[in-house]
């Protein structure tokens, strides 16, 4: 017999990003399990079709929508359909991102631009629109999921590790702007996540071709390789979104495995 999960966020509206897979996923999954009403915003629609699917066959309450975290007029349009479908917004987790990885002199200014655009345009656009809906709302929570590839410099990570980096210094200043507001503004840096990230990283193809398949070679990242698994980085997402984590604000959460500090 399955145990009932509390319901800390009944009644609550929440907004995940990247929610077709790995970190989003999780995390919308929980939340809705634990009673909010969750928005899954993602670009590959076919898979976050499939998620909002599982947490409606649940019994959850979903709605998913197309979303270009670097799209201003995007997320104005998504903010708004939330708050016409909804009434309101208390929670949003800005998880969209992607990997990348190379030495600086061989890095095009394009690629920094894209990863820019992608994990950090993304997170300033999602915080300043959350923002003002959750300050006429009379409050709520953002969850900024970073890097500790931002808290520990590496070689080849120039451009992920930047924008990973500055996403921990603009929550700080989110949560001071956010205060007056009720509105708390956190991060969290993962190490490694077996996350579909990795299948555009050279380590992939090895994987795949160790384990015979894309399941099992993501098993295998947590199994062999130590990565930590998508629920334990959600689960730290709904411990910061939720009234006991009611004092924090402008936190940053390692979870690393001490790397960041060796």
């Amino acid at each position: 017999m399955k145990t009932p999960s509390p319901q800390r966020f009944l009644g609550k509206v929440a907004l995940v990003t990247g929610a077709a897979s790995g970190i989003g996923k999780a995390a919308a999954q929980r939340l809705a399990g634990e009673g909010a009403k969750v928005t899954l915003a993602d670009l590959d629609q076919p898979e976050v079709a499939c998620v909002a699917e599982s947490i409606r066959a649940d019994g959850g309450q979903v709605l998913a929508l197309r979303l270009d975290v670097r799209s201003e007029p995007d997320w104005q349009a998504a903010i708004d359909r939330i708050v016409s479908e909804w009434g309101r917004l208390d929670l949003c987790v800005n998880n969209a991102g992607i990997a990348f990885a190379k030495p600086i002199m061989e890095l095009d200014l394009a690629d920094w631009r894209r990863v820019m655009s992608t994990n950090l345009d993304s997170v300033f656009l999602g915080t300043q629109q959350v923002m003002r809906a959750m300050k006429a709302g009379g409050g709520g929570c953002i969850i900024n999921i970073a890097s500790a590839a931002g808290l520990k410099p590496l070689a080849g990570n120039a451009a992920y590790g930047t924008s990973k980096a500055a996403i921990r210094f603009f929550t700080r200043v989110a949560a001071l702007e956010g205060g007056p507001h009720r509105i708390r503004v956190n991060s969290i840096s993962p190490g490694a996540v077996a996350t579909p990230m990795w299948e555009s990283t050279d380590l992939w193809p090895r994987q795949i071709a160790a384990t015979g398949g894309r399941g099992a070679a993501l098993q295998a990242l947590v199994t062999d390789h130590g990565f930590a698994e998508p629920e334990e980085v959600a689960a730290a997402v709904l411990f910061l979104a939720s009234d006991e984590a009611r004092h924090a604000t402008g936190v940053d959460f390692p979870m690393d495995d001490g790397f960041s500090i060796t």
